[in-house]
């Protein structure tokens, strides 16, 4: 798909000298809801998987910018700006400082330019004195700071990136066994991300019983978000042992990540299993979902917000334009080396 080919263009559409705005109807940028530092933070990731070049390396520099301009001196972090660049909410350890530190994590650690990775590092060293009472901000902030841990010495035991990663683990409720392996009593949002992050932690740790706990967490989710071979992840509402599928209104952020944390699962087992949960996340944006309806728009490389019972939502947001980046970046990393 065309898509795949200019993974970036409709990302430069949707920014300006800013950075990137949060959402968009159909393919136009709605100048009226600002940016995000959630959506930044993410851009920061995919921009810095690739060669720095072309798109990838406008939009690194600027994802950087905006996500360590949202950072306080003290760590914390602003998610909100309006359209005339001014923040709307105070710093905070939710969900943007998480993503933050995911996004200054893989930059530190994989972005190609050397001033990038140092500027990067420097707000990752920052930022990660903090510490988040919630759960998913804690894992999104585990899943950079593993990066961090695998660039540190091997006995680097008292890092502040390992000290991050050993909190969250602390944090993640036993895993039960039985009908419904999960450590909370509800799926909500960013469940594979939980699941890739308790892998990642004890993967950077060299805690075996943690790899094992998450790639459990991983199969499980895996499993019961497999409908008839095509996937059908958790709609917005949560899902519970006593409800059924499918469920809607579907985000394309919950498919990347389910790529993200088997790519992930891939890269530590080997196993051919997380290949094809790869597989499955890029065909569901390809039809091979609940309703059969494709959820790109290869005219302009965005992705669709949403699919609901009979329809997509044909606004073409950051966040799901990111997510559709994200998953296919996964898939063509296996592809190329199958």
């Amino acid at each position: 798909m065309s898509s795949e080919l200019d993974p970036f263009r409709h990302l430069l559409a949707m920014s300006d000298q800013r950075g990137l705005f949060e959402h968009a109807d159909c393919s136009e940028r709605r100048l009226e809801h600002g940016y995000c530092t959630d959506d930044n933070a993410r851009l920061l990731v995919v921009a810095s998987r690739v060669p720095d070049v072309g798109a990838a390396h406008e939009l690194s520099r600027l994802a950087l910018h905006f996500v360590r301009n949202a950072q306080d001196a003290d760590g914390r972090c602003r998610n909100r700006m309006d359209h005339t660049g001014r923040w709307t909410d105070t710093a905070s350890t939710d969900d943007c400082w998480g993503r933050s530190l995911w996004g200054f994590g893989v930059a530190a650690a994989h972005h190609e330019n050397p001033a990038v990775r140092r500027w990067a590092r420097r707000s990752f060293d920052k930022g990660v004195r903090q510490r988040s009472p919630w759960l998913r901000s804690m894992a999104f902030a585990a899943l950079g700071a593993a990066e961090i841990a695998y660039l540190d010495a091997p006995d680097s035991h008292d890092s502040p990136a390992r000290s991050l990663l050993r909190d969250l683990l602390a944090m993640v409720p036993p895993v039960p066994f039985g009908p419904w392996q999960w450590p909370e009593p509800r799926l909500s949002y960013g469940n594979a991300s939980l699941a890739e992050a308790v892998m990642a932690s004890g993967d950077a740790l060299q805690q075996p019983g943690d790899v094992a706990r998450g790639l459990r967490m991983l199969t499980w989710l895996l499993a019961n978000e497999t409908v008839h071979g095509h996937l059908s992840v958790t709609g917005v509402g949560g899902y519970g042992p006593d409800d059924q599928r499918p469920q809607f209104d579907q985000q394309p952020i919950e498919v990347a990540a389910m790529a993200d944390a088997c790519h992930r699962a891939y890269a530590i087992t080997g196993e051919p299993a997380w290949a094809r949960g790869i597989a499955t996340a890029a065909a569901w944006f390809r039809g091979s979902n609940d309703v059969g309806l494709v959820m790109t728009d290869d005219r302009t490389g965005g992705g669709y917000d949403g699919l609901h019972a009979e329809r997509v939502n044909l606004n073409q947001g950051a966040e799901s334009t990111l997510a559709l980046v994200a998953t296919m970046q996964r898939a063509e990393l296996f592809e190329s080396a199958a």
